[in-house]
């Protein structure tokens, strides 16, 4: 079979018979075999529906799931039970135009593994939400895009419309929770081939929205499980919270000296070279543990790059703090924020790719052995 549309349905029965009818019309269109799959975990008449609709055309097939209840494992099990190659996921509440699966079925033939519509690229419009539902979806696409860096170059990276390809897709690797699954498929997948288009969203007609704040919850707990098993996306999270626990140490062994007496600038002194060596250590442990060489030498090159990043973005913020606080007069707090900012982002940066970019190029020139390294992009 060649396309697959998987329609998750909960209480929709005004709504599954105009679905079909639409999607009907839209891929007989294609010249393509195709199927129409309900993932319906309905509690009204919305069952009864689906089963007249699968008796009287032969391309409409539904699972109703009485055991188990969620969009995201809805839309998990639909690809998983789906016959096509090219599956399409939509909602059944007519906010997603099926007019558009034509261009998404070229898209994935043009050699995409993922095609999303999209209401921010040019030609797109998400019209069709108030101020406050805009506000929560653009906040939940920030969140998002700076959360995982493989969503920072899609522009609709929350969207439950989407099509791809059966063959980028592992079975029984996905444990979404929430309203967002086409990240999980992303991330898991390690999709990288993905194209939007754009699409024009429509206001809700029938039902009632399921957006909830339990949802959104969900949505940042989702994102948090991501993030742990992405290792480019841990490893920043990872620096960050160790840069913490190094103002932490600065500050307690700084308040420690003072109390027996140490010289001021000794104490500031000891102290920072203290919370250095400890976040070098943390760092070299956790947040880049696999790219550490073990020889004593390859060690102390990159601990000694360490120590020159950590310089180099002390100046940095420093400059900063001086030029926005002495010549453009900006408040000292704020003046002092955006320097620890860019002082954080460049020694993340550089430490990520010179520090400990690979073991193979600080590898000691007494060593014959070459070692190779993956670091997934």
């Amino acid at each position: 079979m060649d396309i697959s549309v998987i329609v998750p349905t909960f209480n929709e029965a005004n709504n599954v018979q105009i679905i079909t009818n639409r999607l009907l019309e839209v891929l007989q269109s294609t010249g393509k075999t195709f199927e129409i799959l309900f993932m319906d975990d309905s509690t009204d008449n919305t069952p009864k529906i689906l089963d007249q609709l699968s008796q009287e055309k032969t391309y409409v097939h539904y699972i109703h799931r009485t055991n188990q209840r969620g969009l995201a494992t809805a839309v998990t099990d639909g690809l998983k039970f789906a016959q096509g190659d090219l599956l399409v996921v939509m909602d059944a509440d007519l906010q997603h135009p099926p007019e558009l699966i034509p261009a998404m079925i070229d898209k994935l033939n043009d050699g995409f593994q993922m095609v999303i519509p999209s209401r921010f690229v040019p030609g797109g419009s998400d019209g069709g939400l108030n101020l406050y539902r805009k506000f929560v979806s653009w906040t939940a696409r920030i969140i998002a895009r700076i959360a995982l860096k493989r969503l920072r170059k899609i522009s609709d990276p929350t969207s439950g419309f989407f099509a791809v390809k059966k063959s980028v897709l592992q079975e029984n690797m996905y444990h979404p929770i929430g309203w967002k699954v086409m990240i999980e498929l992303i991330v898991r997948a390690n999709i990288t081939s993905i194209t939007e288009i754009p699409y024009q969203f429509h206001a809700r007609d029938l039902g009632s929205s399921k957006m909830s704040s339990t949802e959104q919850l969900r949505y940042l707990i989702h994102l948090g499980r991501l993030v742990m098993i992405s290792e480019e996306d841990r490893r920043f999270f990872s620096f960050c919270t160790i840069g913490l626990s190094g103002v932490i140490v600065n500050l307690a062994i700084y308040k420690l000296m003072l109390l027996v007496g140490s010289p001021v600038v000794i104490a500031f002194i000891l102290s920072s070279i203290v919370s250095l060596i400890s976040n070098y250590i943390l760092n070299s442990t956790l947040t880049w543990k696999s790219r550490v060489l073990h020889q004593a030498n390859g060690r102390m090159i990159q601990f000694i790059r360490y120590a020159t990043v950590s310089v180099g973005g002390l100046c940095i913020s420093s400059g900063i703090l001086s030029l926005l606080y002495y010549i453009s007069h900006f408040h000292p707090m704020l003046s002092g924020l955006l320097g620890i900012v860019t002082g954080v982002i460049w020694n993340y940066i550089v430490n990520d790719r010179w520090t400990f970019a690979s073991k193979k190029t600080i590898q000691p020139a007494n060593t014959m052995e070459t070692i190779t390294q993956h670091v997934q992009k």
